[in-house]
């Protein structure tokens, strides 16, 4: 194993290539895929809700989300490193505990916070947003074409969704420089009220202030996911042992200080009281700003930054399917790929659907909250996982994290998961109802398998008799 960092050297032997999926992602694709993963809806729209429960001290639950999300990232880049399958948390589950119940547990949380994340990005679209150029249509229905659009993309290929992916990447990273040349701008005029940098919502201090925070940083959280999507495309990605360690590392730094500088910026310019009443938070740092710029344009740029999010959180979740599917922990025929365009079909339609479903169960802030509460669920068990599977040795060469990260992140991730993140009981309510759904599933999968292993056994000696 080299050191972290450290690239293979050219003679190492690598893991299998085989894969019914086409590598079409190459490493600058690869760096763009993450980036566009985790900037967008999280930034755009919840940034509002963030303030409304910490203050005008907006830049702080970032910050903290970052050296989360490096903690957990560092876990992920080992991982996919040893196992560059697709399947993600639910392959390491299986390797590191061989337990199939809490793996298919793990898998379905992991699918349902896709979900949940994808409808947040379709409810956030047919918000404030989209209010600046029409609000003639129904926000539920426009959410549900959405996201029946953007299955219809991820049906035609791999190639075409991420290089849609990079299109809107460039798209949503210029609307935050748009956000952040309004900020220097105000700064070197002398605008803005720099007090608001240090003012907390929560009234007093100790125990509330605590809670305050970790419930707004665990809201917040919901900006930072998006690099573990990535794992699941690495049976479509060039060279995945090396492609990936750069790639997330990269792209959860570029984001973490976007994120920590775009806060600054929105307290610095608005009340947070204004921030929370937004479903288009940074719309209202636009139209603050001192600088003629078109609130329409910007609203546009809006409209692509979550239609990216939505995107990719799709894609994950049906290469999620098409992985378990293989591992047979979900029925195999979620694994069937469509001929020619070689994409997996039948988990795209199931995602698609469920996620249409979803939609009208809450707003922005419970979405986004209840996809950073099942991924930290899930974080605390991949950092759990990599220490475990470190007795695991692997023939090719591979990036190790140092131990401590892995313990930090699971600690952290279990920290921002409790009732201590001061969070709102639906959340919580949300979450178990979805857990049931799986639990439900997946003792019907096991009948149905036993079912067809008991039919199997009996064949022989119908064919004997």
């Amino acid at each position: 194993m080299t050191a972290p960092g450290t690239p293979a050297p050219p003679t190492a032997p690598g893991p299998p290539e085989n894969t019914a999926l086409k590598r079409a992602i190459g490493p600058r694709l690869l760096i763009l895929f993450v980036i566009g993963d985790i900037l967008g809806t999280g930034i755009y729209a919840t940034t509002g809700k963030v303030a409304g429960k910490v203050g005008g001290a907006l830049w702080l639950p970032f910050l903290i989300g970052f050296a989360v999300a490096i903690l957990t990232a560092a876990s992920y880049v080992e991982l996919v490193g040893k196992y560059p399958k697709a399947a993600g948390a639910a392959l390491y589950t299986q390797k590191a505990f061989k337990v199939p119940f809490l793996t298919f547990v793990v898998a379905f949380m992991v699918m349902c916070s896709g979900l949940s994340s994808a409808s947040a990005a379709a409810r956030a679209f047919s918000g404030d947003y989209l209010g600046e150029f029409t609000s003639a249509l129904p926000p539920t229905l426009v959410a549900i074409l959405f996201l029946l659009v953007l299955a219809a993309l991820n049906l035609r290929g791999v190639a075409e969704s991420v290089k849609a992916n990079v299109v809107l990447t460039v798209v949503e990273v210029t609307g935050l420089l748009v956000i952040l040349s309004i900020g220097a701008y105000a700064v070197l005029n002398g605008d803005g009220e720099p007090a608001r940098l240090t003012e907390f919502e929560a009234s007093g201090t100790g125990y509330a202030l605590v809670t305050g925070v970790l419930g707004a940083t665990a809201l917040g959280f919901f900006a930072f996911v998006g690099f573990e999507d990535s794992v699941n495309m690495a049976e479509e990605t060039q060279d995945p042992v090396r492609t990936f360690p750069r790639a997330i590392f990269i792209g959860v730094a570029v984001t973490g200080t976007v994120y920590v500088l775009v806060a600054l910026v929105s307290s610095l310019l608005v009340d947070h009281r204004t921030l929370e009443r937004s479903s288009g938070p940074l719309l209202e740092v636009v139209k603050a700003g001192g600088i003629d710029f078109p609130p329409g344009l910007f609203a546009l740029i809006a409209l692509f930054a979550v239609t990216n999010s939505a995107l990719i959180n799709i894609m994950m979740a049906s290469r999620l399917c098409y992985g378990m599917a293989n591992e047979r922990v979900l029925p195999r025929a979620l694994g069937r790929v469509l001929p020619g365009r070689r994409t997996p079909w039948v988990g795209i339609v199931l995602v698609s659907l469920l996620a249409v479903g979803l939609v009208s169960t809450g707003e922005i802030e419970g979405l986004g909250d209840t996809t950073s509460f099942l991924l930290l669920c899930v974080f605390a068990v991949v950092n759990i996982a990599v220490l475990v599977l470190r007795k695991d040795r692997v023939e090719h060469r591979h990036f190790r994290t140092p131990t401590a990260l892995p313990v930090l992140g699971a600690v952290t991730a279990l920290i921002l998961a409790s009732p201590l993140a001061d969070r709102d009981a639906d959340v919580y309510v949300r979450a178990g109802v979805l857990l049931l759904i799986g639990i439900g599933l997946w003792v019907v999968n096991k009948v149905v398998m036993a079912t067809r292993e008991g039919s199997a056994q009996d064949l022989p000696d119908d064919r004997h008799a």
